[in-house]
């Protein structure tokens, strides 16, 4: 979300009427903002926002992101949510974040910040709502609720995501061989048991930002009740957080004996769903991970 160097002129008869009609918006421009949408700076009289759209959006695609953003918005604590100023079924219009420099602490804040997210908890892993509807990225995902994690993370998330990826040729057959053989052990494979916390969902370092005064802020979140060490799965896939971020996690809220052995585990939906989306290594990377554990049994 950072100002460009060139507006577009051109791009306000582009808008999407029932996410701006009102807003006093006075240009816009097209700017960064994640790979399934379309994003602008809109200047308004009142300051600028965030706009994100995209005309032929899956159902409910937006709607469970907002859920999501809310839901972190409401259990924040220290951490920073940009609030959900419009909702249409194409997309979202919310607060602008202006980019700034972390501070020492920005890591250390953003890791406390998370274990007392974390410390948020449910009834049941799945869905925020009544909707069982949900999506890693634009990638849709069963949240149906349930109260067994190890049931819910193989049977509604890995195994329908390993199907997909066979079915469009973007990893090998034999993902089904070693992921039938892991269901067998799928509570010893997801750790000690866990209440149901609320997690971000896909928080890889572009999904943090840090704004004015090293703030850290969670955006484009895929947010249910889930095992917490899926975030911290994903945060290791693609780096980007210092160790700082991990060690005052730990200390805020210790992780289960065995963590690091898991991560490689936790790791396998998002690799699945980028080979769905973008091909190229990503199916390699998660045959190589179910054959890793596979190997055990």
């Amino acid at each position: 979300m950072t100002l460009p160097d060139l507006w577009h002129s051109g791009a306000m008869s582009d808008l999407p009427v029932d996410l701006v009609d009102g807003l006093g918006v006075r240009a816009s421009a097209r700017v960064s903002g994640g790979d399934i949408a379309r994003a602008y700076r809109l200047e308004t009289d009142d300051g600028p926002l965030f706009l994100k759209w995209r005309p032929d959006a899956t159902p409910d695609l937006f709607e469970r992101e907002a859920a999501g953003l809310r839901a972190l918005r409401t259990h924040r604590g220290d951490l920073a949510v940009p609030e959900v100023l419009r909702l249409a079924p194409t997309g979202l219009v919310l607060e602008w974040i202006d980019s700034g420099a972390p501070s020492p602490t920005t890591d250390a804040d953003l890791g406390r910040g998370l274990a007392r997210l974390h410390r948020t908890t449910n009834r049941w892993f799945g869905a925020l709502d009544d909707s069982p509807a949900g999506y890693l990225g634009s990638v849709e995902v069963d949240l149906t609720p349930t109260d067994d994690w190890a049931d819910f993370f193989v049977k509604r998330r890995v195994i329908p995501l390993v199907e997909q990826c066979v079915e469009q040729g973007v990893v090998a057959a034999a993902a089904l061989e070693s992921i039938t053989r892991l269901a067998a052990h799928a509570e010893e494979l997801c750790g000690p048991p866990e209440p149901p916390a609320l997690v971000h969902g896909d928080l890889w370092a572009g999904n943090r930002m840090v704004g004015a005064g090293g703030l850290n802020w969670l955006i484009d979140p895929a947010a249910h009740w889930a095992h917490r060490e899926i975030d911290v799965a994903m945060m290791m896939l693609f780096g980007g957080f210092g160790e700082d971020c991990f060690r005052a996690y730990d200390d805020e809220c210790p992780l289960s004996p065995g963590w690091r052995d898991r991560v490689r585990w936790y790791q396998l939906p998002p690799l699945l769903v980028h080979a769905i989306l973008f091909g190229g290594g990503y199916g390699s990377s998660a045959l190589a991970v179910l054959r890793h554990y596979a190997a055990r049994y």
